[in-house]
């Protein structure tokens, strides 16, 4: 009679470890999205205040408008970079925060 109720028992406790190691390996992927695109704000930033600077001491319109195009396809660049990046991390954690559920639901059958 106790039987079924201890299995319901490790079916809920297991349910529950399951739940918590997939949003712990959320968080790990979240935060790692999350310094890196903090990494990259700080370039861009930086970039962006050397290349005012280079814009400011231009001496002619043609210098100034080769350094504002070397820029914009310098930031272009990294943007795309920076997105296939981001990309790979937000399928890499997705699957780091499957594998739990999927050993458990690999070991229910």
């Amino acid at each position: 009679m106790l039987k079924p109720i201890e299995d319901f028992q490790k079916l809920n406790q297991t349910g529950i470890d399951t739940a918590v190691k997939a949003i712990g390996q959320l968080n790990k992927g979240w935060q790692a999205i999350a310094a890196e695109m903090t990494d990259y704000s700080k370039r861009s930033f930086e970039d962006g205040t050397q290349t005012m600077e280079k814009l400011m001491s231009a001496k002619s319109l043609e210098h100034a408008v080769e350094i504002q195009t070397t820029f914009a396809k310098r930031a272009y660049d990294e943007y795309m970079h920076q997105l296939q990046k981001i990309g790979g991390m937000y399928s890499e954690f997705a699957k780091d925060a499957y594998k739990p559920v999927e050993r458990t639901l690999k070991s229910a059958r």
